[in-house]
């Protein structure tokens, strides 16, 4: 019989409020001790003798990921100035290739496709390229010789002559900026910047970079200005945060009329401008910030006037829509669109032209057009497929469950709008808008290859009841051959709720895998996410946190009193906050569940966010309450952490997935969650990914095998057939 590594116990003690908590395993937090690694080696080599007997399986969904992807294939080109740019996927490749082709013309707004073929020719040895095609950037090239790549920043020059690119190679959102000539002749500038936030920036003249550095805590906390052709060294910090609630970022109007700041926290927003003629300028702000009060910032020129569309919650908790002139924004406000208790307004675009809003109504996003019109834009709005005109037209669809939201729009001139699209069974969908009539041009649909039919699969929404009587939304998808709802069936129940972040119908095809063998999967849309507004937020973190679980419970117990499945047959999955919620649901419903799959689990809350020198612990008190200094908060994360509160219990089957060089959830809290499971009896498995970050691994191969293995695991605890069909 195999034993699981052993952890040793060397307690130290954490005093707060009087209260006096040993702490036996904290001594793994240091992962350059080569005892920590060491252990941490143990874990996988226990792990995957553990789950050898699923190898096969793990290798057939890999197959089936594979098989079912169109692995050479690129995306939708996009418009910005003259060239028309687009990523490329080749057969064999872990990662894309950024490339463009000149646009024929001002009027060309016809994306260049590629004449269609059998797709055969289309491998890793060979593939079709548009005519006038230029390779940008080959992330397989820069990640060649490393165990780990990501790319953080990307910008051309206004005049497409310079390209500016950041790679990460270890995991920690650190970037190194380069830039490289684009005359064909691929030279690489003196110019390297190291150790950079993501999100850097050209100026509109191209002659400067605007980047973000990060503290100790890995907090963007200062704002800098690189002239090109010159040392990192003599860089100019324009603007630095203090607080260190805050993160800020930078970037540029669609319009090119002004540089952006934008300084956040959790609750709180503050935007400051910079004329884009005067890049040495200073920036000036356009509301001083306010505790509790968010706002974003959009360029428009309204009767040939500059000003600011900015989207707030100053006594609109679902926000508002709001007009200012851009040389006196804190000066006469034109309402827009009016606070709605029932639709969470999420955002406004403009262009030259038109605007787009996006919003959450009914659990659902939304979006709706209007063309510029010279006195604002009226706050009404209809669901019409019509030609906009100075009235919101929502964009109608037919499915009762979908996503849709706007897919990268960064032409101020452009004529026509974007848009994705999606739902649990519909493939991830481009379309673009033509504004002027309303025509919906289709520019690709995700393929799927084999025999996917999306009529074999049914999406629906169920509503369960929490403890508080609250209505829960419940998501379900599942194949109608295979499942007859009333008879239990396998199923994983996802959630996340923390962030105001939604869990939206979205389809993908690693999860055909699970559906094709008798699984539902279903979405549990707990509070303290953004499904059904603002306040649903608000209900679920701080001293209301404890909803977000029971509400995880309440779903879970709908599922199984409906005959939807059974507790032998129901799998709880969530990462990173979701994680800390399905912690949190192993200590107080494990009866309800056959195993529960926690991926970079946030699962010892306390410890992290009463040590502000750990990465993000201050930013994280608007989410969570601060512990440090209020004895109540104190009390009550102690009362819902999942490492606090692991006792005596019959846990079902547990597996923690991290990574070693996760900045955001540190590895050491999963470690030390799974060695106090095993304290009470537990039996949890640890598989710790060596060179990878919050993300994960990176390289899509390499990403689809670790679906593969935990969707392995997934099915063989919720006791489905392992072969499927």
């Amino acid at each position: 019989m195999l034993t699981p590594p052993k952890t040793d116990k060397r307690p130290i003690e954490r005093v707060h409020h009087g209260d006096v908590v040993v702490d036996d395993y904290e001594w793994l937090r240091d992962k350059e001790d080569p005892e920590v690694l060491a252990h941490l080696h143990e874990e996988n080599a226990y792990t995957k003798a553990r789950t050898e007997h699923l190898s096969i399986l793990q290798e057939q969904i890999f197959e089936e990921i594979t098989a079912r992807t169109k692995e050479t294939d690129l995306s939708v080109p996009t418009r910005e100035g003259d060239w028309w740019y687009f990523t490329r996927t080749v057969e064999g490749r872990e990662y894309g290739i950024h490339c463009r082709v000149p646009a024929a013309g001002p009027d060309d707004w016809e994306p260049p496709v590629l004449p269609e073929t059998t797709g055969d020719e289309l491998t890793d040895a060979s593939f079709e390229t548009l005519p006038g095609e230029q390779v940008l950037l080959d992330d397989n090239a820069e990640a060649e010789g490393h165990d780990f790549y990501s790319l953080g920043s990307f910008d051309v020059t206004p005049d497409g002559a310079t390209l500016l690119y950041g790679i990460d190679i270890e995991g920690d959102e650190r970037y190194t900026i380069r830039l490289r000539s684009l005359d064909g002749s691929g030279r690489e500038y003196d110019d390297v910047i190291e150790n950079t936030s993501s999100g850097a920036t050209f100026d509109p003249s191209g002659r400067y970079v605007f980047y973000a550095t990060v503290d100790e805590s890995w907090r963007p906390d200062t704002i800098w200005r690189h002239e090109i052709g010159t040392a990192a060294s003599d860089d100019v910090s324009v603007f630095t945060e203090p607080d260190e609630r805050f993160w800020l970022g930078v970037g540029v109007t669609r319009s090119r009329r002004f540089l952006v700041i934008e300084a956040g926290s959790n609750v709180t927003s503050e935007t400051w401008l910079l004329d884009a003629a005067e890049p040495t300028g200073e920036f000036s702000v356009v509301w001083p910030r306010k505790d509790g009060v968010e706002y974003d910032v959009e360029h428009v020129v309204a009767g040939g006037k500059d000003r600011l569309l900015i989207v707030h919650n100053d006594g609109a908790v679902n926000f508002e829509l709001v007009s200012v002139a851009a040389s006196d924004p804190q000066g006469d406000r034109r309402m827009l669109l009016p606070h709605s208790a029932d639709v969470r307004l999420e955002g406004v675009d403009a262009f030259r032209d038109f605007v787009a809003v996006e919003y959450r109504r009914e659990g659902l996003p939304r979006v709706a057009i209007a063309k510029v019109p010279a006195a604002g834009i009226p706050a009404t709005a209809s669901t019409d497929a019509g030609t906009p005109d100075d009235t919101l037209h929502e964009l109608a669809f037919d499915e009762a469950l979908f996503s849709v939201g706007l897919a990268g729009n960064p032409d101020w001139s452009q004529p026509t709008l974007r848009i994705g699209y999606t739902s649990f069974v519909t493939p991830s969908t481009v379309y673009d808008v033509v504004v002027a009539t309303g025509e919906r041009r289709l520019r690709k649909r995700q393929p799927v290859l084999g025999d996917y039919d999306a009529t074999r699969y049914s999406q629906r929404r169920e509503w369960a009841t929490a403890d508080d009587g609250t209505r829960i939304p419940v998501s379900l998808v599942y194949r109608h051959d295979l499942v007859s709802l009333g008879e239990p069936a396998p199923t994983v129940l996802y959630g996340y709720g923390s962030y105001e972040h939604s869990i939206d119908p979205g389809f993908g095809i690693p999860r055909l895998s699970l559906l094709d063998r008798g699984m539902i999967f279903a979405v549990a849309h707990v509070r303290g996410g953004g499904e059904m507004g603002r306040l649903w937020y608000e209900h679920g973190k701080k001293l209301e946190k404890r909803n977000t679980f029971t509400d995880f419970v309440a779903v879970a117990r709908h599922l199984i009193d409906n005959d939807i499945t059974a507790p032998d047959r129901l799998v709880a999955q969530g990462g990173s906050a979701g994680g800390l919620l399905v912690g949190a649901v192993a200590n107080l419903a494990p009866k309800y569940f056959s195993g529960f799959l926690a991926e970079v689990p946030f699962v010892d809350p306390l410890t992290s966010i009463l040590d502000p020198s750990l990465p993000l612990t201050v930013i994280e008190w608007d989410e969570w309450g601060n512990p440090l200094d209020d004895e109540e908060v104190y009390a009550y994360m102690k009362s819902y952490s999942p490492i606090e509160n692991v006792h005596e219990n019959h846990y079902p089957r547990i597996l923690a997935v991290t990574s070693l060089n996760d900045t955001r959830v540190l590895y050491v809290e999963p470690a030390k969650w799974v060695a106090k499971l095993r304290d009470v009896g537990a039996d949890p498995l640890l598989k710790i990914e060596m060179a990878a970050g919050h993300g994960g691994v990176s390289g899509r191969y390499a990403a689809w095998r670790e679906r593969a293995f935990a969707y392995a695991w997934v099915i063989d605890a919720a006791g489905a057939h392992p072969s499927g069909e």
